[in-house]
């Protein structure tokens, strides 16, 4: 196994999303996570995850957030919570919360977890429980109750997307309710399956304008108790968001079977081949690897990008919209007014407001394809 340390050029990461698992309990419309998956067999064992936390702290990285799929539905989440803790690594668990028990939860704490990140779906349980394409709402109430009686730091997500943007206040007031330290409101992404749904899921720009005046109103009044991050969408904006703050930057994806991704959609690329934390250890992968190397930095840069003032800014966009937008992850991202495949977004947002003149509160979620999950069980 190459060990080879990164090279003086190459920065060093800063933060790992560590995809323990692509099983989970719900069947969000909205996932981001692969539309295929490995076999579950293939999930790196308890050991290949340890090597690879200690192998992220060497690096240099501060942080790893433990997603899914759902983290809880690893019998070993505790004791990789410990050995992150052993290597240095600040830890925040990414979860739906079922199957937060009482019991599980001091278990995440002693071992010394940091902070905690509960998903909702809406403010409350019948459109919540719809979305999600289960009931879960009630539990999630209970699981952040529980959070915030063991004194974790709790974060209170939701997606943002057609169905829930006009319960946002209601949302926002939820938050306050249950306790959260962080609020955050996350337009939702348009990769894996929320990619399949994006005609459904798509706001207007009337929805949006009038999201960001409710968010931008609950930032200031909450300043000092709750932070409030709003993260915008990209399919309405002018420029495209700097996805990961640049290829291969400052943030990597381990995925459940041990590829090495420079962002977590990564594999949207089908052409791109990622290394495995089986064959190649992390540092390698991150210094030396085809993958991470292939969009970093600003020379692989077609026009209008190689000459924009935005260029160390934007980083380009985002490869993966590229790709899923254009067929090339080396296109101008269509998010850029400027990119000459900027029609294709166009088309997409006009295709979703057609649908949403014809949409009546009471078909809210039947246009929806939900997630197909590898297991809906809970072990």
């Amino acid at each position: 196994m190459p060990t080879s340390s990164p090279q003086s050029s190459v920065p060093r990461p800063f933060g790992l999303l560590a995809e323990l698992t692509y099983r989970c309990p719900l069947p969000c419309p909205y996932c981001s996570n692969p539309t295929q998956y490995p076999p579950t067999g293939a999930e790196l064992t308890t050991e290949e995850w340890k090597r690879t936390l200690s192998q992220a702290g060497d690096l240099g990285v501060l942080h790893v957030l433990l997603s899914g799929g759902e983290p809880l539905l690893r019998s070993d989440l505790a004791e990789l919570v410990a050995a992150a803790r052993e290597a240095g690594l600040y830890t925040n668990l990414i979860t739906s919360a079922l199957g937060l028990t009482r019991d599980r939860a001091e278990r995440l704490k002693a071992a010394g977890l940091d902070s905690v990140q509960i998903s909702f779906q809406a403010d409350e349980a019948s459109l919540a429980d719809s979305i999600a394409g289960t009931p879960s709402h009630a539990r999630k109430r209970e699981a952040a109750k529980l959070v915030r009686d063991l004194n974790f730091p709790l974060t209170f997500n939701v997606v943002l997307h057609r169905k829930n943007l006009g319960r946002l206040e209601a949302i926002i007031a939820l938050a306050e309710e249950v306790g959260a330290e962080r609020l955050e409101l996350a337009n939702t992404q348009f990769y894996g399956w929320a990619f399949k749904n994006k005609e459904a899921l798509l706001p207007t720009r009337v929805q949006l304008e009038e999201a960001e005046r409710i968010a931008a109103a609950a930032k200031v009044r909450l300043s000092g108790k709750m932070d409030v991050l709003y993260i915008l969408p990209d399919y309405y904006g002018d420029r495209p968001k700097p996805c990961m703050n640049g290829w291969g930057r400052r943030y990597l994806t381990v995925n459940p079977v041990g590829d090495v991704l420079p962002c977590p959609t990564a594999s949207e690329i089908k052409w791109l081949h990622f290394d495995n934390i089986r064959q190649h250890s992390l540092a390698w992968i991150w210094a030396e690897s085809v993958a991470f190397n292939r969009f970093r930095g600003t020379a692989w840069m077609p026009q209008p990008c190689r000459s924009c003032d935005q260029r160390e800014i934007d980083f380009g966009g985002c490869r993966c919209q590229a790709a899923l937008l254009t067929g090339d992850a080396g296109n101008t991202d269509p998010a850029c007014s400027l990119s000459p495949y900027r029609d294709v977004l166009n088309r997409i947002v006009d295709g979703a407001q057609q649908l949403l003149e014809g949409e009546t509160p009471s078909s809210h979620t039947t246009d929806l394809q939900y997630r197909i999950n590898p297991s809906h069980s809970l072990t």
